[in-house]
């Protein structure tokens, strides 16, 4: 193995070396639950240079991925059997990290190519509206596809199967980002927010903030037993209201989390539907910008 092929394949966080540069055996391959690099522009370069090598020869592969290889796209872990990590920003001098966890159909292929209701773009429109709410700003953002996301027509719809997959993916990225100093707030959108439900317990998150969620599978935020902030937003445009908020013998996933009882802070989103929360311009993005700031106070309230 020559010097820069080394460097690639392992990097050191504290006294645990890890392997960056292979999983299962395929080289340039870094799974999404692999354990962070050193926060330095060095380190996450080298990640960053490795994943772009993955993700071209995933591309060739199928060229409907290409976009994942344009230029200057940052990749935190990349894996073509369908996991993808995106980072947008500037993550080696981040003191605020905002993770963009979405919900059911979405992949490798359809990473962007729904705009701000894919990862991808919706991403990017959070970190640009925290940008024009404060140029100054320490902060990134992550667009996370760790998971395998249900189908819309499946039965894995109407369970937790794929969230408790998701959530065991999703805790080691947040507790290794807050254990750096890092604040972390995770925005979770639809099926997205049941994921979110099951990583929140004693999760080391600022905030967590759901919208479109069909519910959490608790049934009042006391059952999340996390000491984050939790917010939770439905458009009025949103199918999700008329999803039944119940949960009897492992499906459904209970009462809903914008409700009056559930114990979470309402914020306003306005009219849109399912597919607009991260919409340039909407009250929803900015309040949810606000809440990837910190300044929850200036978070404009909802019903």
């Amino acid at each position: 193995m020559n010097k820069r092929r080394a460097t690639l394949a392992t990097l050191t966080v504290g006294s645990i070396v890890i392997a960056t540069g292979a999983a299962g055996g395929r080289p340039g391959v870094s799974p999404p639950e692999q354990p962070l690099p050193v926060l330095t522009g060095r380190a996450l370069a080298a990640r960053y240079a490795a994943d772009r090598t993955a993700i071209e020869a995933a591309a060739r592969r199928d060229p409907r991925l290409a976009p994942l290889a344009s230029p200057g796209r940052t990749f935190l872990a990349f894996d073509p059997r369908g996991r993808a990590v995106e980072v947008v920003g500037d993550l080696a001098t981040a003191r605020r990290v905002a993770i963009l966890v979405p919900g059911a159909d979405t992949t490798l292929r359809s990473f962007d190519s729904r705009g701000t209701a894919s990862p991808g773009g919706g991403a990017r429109a959070v970190l640009a509206e925290t940008r024009r709410l404060d140029p100054h700003a320490r902060l990134a953002v992550i667009a996370w596809l760790g998971y395998a996301t249900p189908a819309t027509v499946s039965l894995d719809i109407a369970t937790t199967g794929r969230a408790d997959q998701g959530a065991r993916a999703l805790r080691p990225l947040v507790s290794a980002l807050a254990a750096r100093g890092v604040a972390v707030s995770l925005l979770c959108h639809s099926y997205g927010s049941v994921v979110c439900g099951r990583a929140a317990r004693h999760l080391p998150a600022t905030d967590i903030a759901v919208f479109g969620s069909p519910g959490m599978a608790v049934s009042s935020a006391a059952g999340l037993h996390t000491g984050a902030r939790l917010w939770a937003g439905r458009a009025s445009g949103d199918w999700t209201a008329y999803v039944p908020k119940v949960r009897v013998l492992g499906l459904g996933f209970g009462a809903d989390p914008t409700g009056r009882a559930f114990g979470a802070r309402v914020f306003a989103t306005g009219g849109g539907g399912h597919s607009d929360y991260l919409r340039p311009g909407g009250i929803a993005l900015r309040n949810l910008a606000l809440i990837a700031l910190g300044r929850g106070a200036e978070v404009s309230r909802g019903r």
